[in-house]
């Protein structure tokens, strides 16, 4: 529309392109007096006038002509420029702020990106120069205004995905701040508890709480702090027995007492109906405990080993065949709720127990689970894309039926709403949708078709069983802590990281067979830390 200059909610009517020229020109030595009156001029005028509701669409456009501005980008400029933009832009009504939003949706990802960049450098600098050039008060607001806009973006970023969730990562945050107490100041915030620090404290950590902001921490600072509140849960359940067993011990009724550790006494031939029976004794409480495990006429010691060895015995027989629990589909070798089994509910409860307590106790388990089971955990719903990780052969089905350009879909690919399933050499019909056998797949209703078949195998076919594994995993994991994941990090805690760098092992299996007795410890002392780096995972 002209008389809108081509601007609307969705359209903001910018060659972005051109507004980047005239900057560059701008920036060149000729120009360098009028850059500066205008530096001068956004950060005493323009910027600190930008009004709560624009007076129309047309003006919003000045949000995309600033954050262009090069001069931003230096972090001479990041307290004078860019962080009063950001505060100016969290300052919209609700009404100009999605109008903003739609438009950082439709704008080019090197565009976001730079945003992105610019406003992860501030972070960084806030937590480490940003400290001598405010005073408290300030430095707060700044550097939660700072986090609030990446926070605005993130969001925008889930709708657009103008890049990958780990562009928002900021690994710089590992060395600059100490997670576990980040976390427990935010731990105690949720629980409305504050803690008593020094002045001199206060000075040295922000109030801000990274932990509110997961999408800037990484898998290695989400690690700390799933470990860290581990760590919490387990000191809360055991000085709650140890308070116990005191005031037993003064009612003379020390019978009463309870253990401070989770103690799971089985026997190696009858584990899995051990594991069910020693676990159900057990309150949701003592869940929390640390874990120690006892084989039955075994005298080792559980330092950690018997634990990791209980962890994989158990699974290897739950996950057994035989039981027909999980069917294993070829093409990927992955795992999948079974729509038929002969077992009862509560053996998928102890699955997502054992889980659970695996993460808690920082265990790695090798389960070949897709990331769809840790999206369910974390109610983010599976798509094709998680479909085509389980079963590519059948995905690629549904992939061609949805890209079908002709428009004979019915007589192509004679499907209509009903899949067929095997079980246990039986041929099973099962209806996507009541009445399914007979409602044709056409070129007008494939979309649905799709959806209801993937509604069928990530929901509908294992609805009980999933309910029970989920129950039992979130009485161990369940939480604020478990929100601040993503499914791929949640699934990383589980079953570890399979991104080897195999190219440094191969160097590092080198040097070890070059090694020869005579030099072996110089050598061995040499190589120590590209060992210690190589094998961290």
């Amino acid at each position: 529309d002209d008389t809108h200059f081509k601007t609307n909610p969705k359209i903001p009517g910018i060659d972005l392109n051109s507004v980047r020229t005239l900057f560059e020109v701008l920036s060149k030595p000729a120009f360098s007096g009028l850059l500066e009156q205008a530096t001068k001029s956004f950060e005493s005028l323009l910027i600190p006038q930008l009004p709560r509701s624009p007076p129309d669409v047309e003006a919003m456009r000045i949000y995309l002509i600033l954050s262009e501005y090069p001069a931003l980008q230096d972090s001479k400029n990041y307290i004078r420029l860019t962080i009063p933009l950001a505060m100016a832009i969290l300052r919209l009504d609700a009404n100009p702020s999605k109008v903003l939003d739609n438009w950082w949706c439709f704008m080019d990802d090197s565009f976001f990106t730079r945003m992105v960049d610019m406003y992860k450098s501030i972070v960084v600098f806030m937590l480490t120069g940003g400290k001598t050039v405010l005073v408290p008060v300030f430095y707060d607001n700044y550097f939660l205004a700072t986090l609030r806009l990446l926070e605005k973006l993130h969001k925008v970023n889930l709708k657009a995905n103008h890049v990958e969730y780990s562009r928002f990562y900021i690994p710089d945050i590992t060395s600059l701040v100490d997670i576990q107490e980040d976390y427990l100041k935010w731990f105690l915030s949720k629980a409305d508890i504050k803690m008593g620090s020094s002045p001199s404290e206060q000075n040295d950590f922000p109030s801000v709480n990274l932990c509110a902001f997961p999408f800037i921490l990484n898998a290695q600072a989400k690690t700390t702090m799933l470990q860290t509140d581990a760590e919490l849960q387990m000191q809360m359940a055991v000085s709650g027995a140890n308070l116990h067993n005191v005031f037993m011990l003064l009612t003379l009724e020390p019978h009463l007492a309870r253990n401070p550790y989770l103690v799971l006494h089985v026997r190696r031939n009858h584990l899995v109906s051990d594991t069910l029976r020693e676990l159900t004794m057990y309150s949701d409480v003592d869940l929390k405990k640390p874990l120690k495990v006892i084989f039955d006429g075994e005298e080792a010691v559980d330092a950690g080993g018997v634990t990791k060895e209980f962890f994989l015995l158990l699974l290897k027989e739950l996950l057994d065949p035989v039981y027909g629990m999980f069917t294993h589909y070829t093409e990927s070798n992955l795992l999948w709720f079974s729509d038929k089994c002969f077992v009862e509910q509560n053996w998928f409860h102890l699955i997502g127990i054992i889980c659970g307590l695996a993460i808690y106790n920082s265990t790695v388990v090798d389960l070949h689970f897709p990331l769809a089971l840790y999206k369910k955990l974390l109610d983010v719903p599976p798509t094709l894309e998680d479909f085509k990780e389980l079963s590519p052969t059948e995905a690629r089905s549904l992939q061609q039926l949805l890209d079908y350009e002709g428009g004979d879909v019915e007589e192509t690919f004679l499907l209509n709403f009903s899949i067929t399933r095997e079980n246990y050499g039986m041929t099973e019909i099962k209806e996507l949708v009541p009445g399914g056998e007979s409602i044709a797949v056409d070129k007008n209703n494939r979309k649905e078709f799709v959806e209801a078949y993937l509604c069928y195998v990530f929901s509908d076919s294992m609805c009980e069983q999933y309910s029970a594994f989920s129950s039992g995993f979130l009485k161990v994991c369940g939480g604020e802590i478990l929100s601040l994941f993503q499914p791929s990090e949640l699934m990383a805690m589980v079953v570890g990281n399979s991104n080897y760098n195999w190219e440094e092992m191969e160097k590092v299996s080198k040097m070890v067979k070059d090694l020869n007795t005579n030099t072996f410890t110089n050598r061995f002392q040499s190589a120590r830390p590209i060992l210690d780096s190589s094998f961290e995972i």
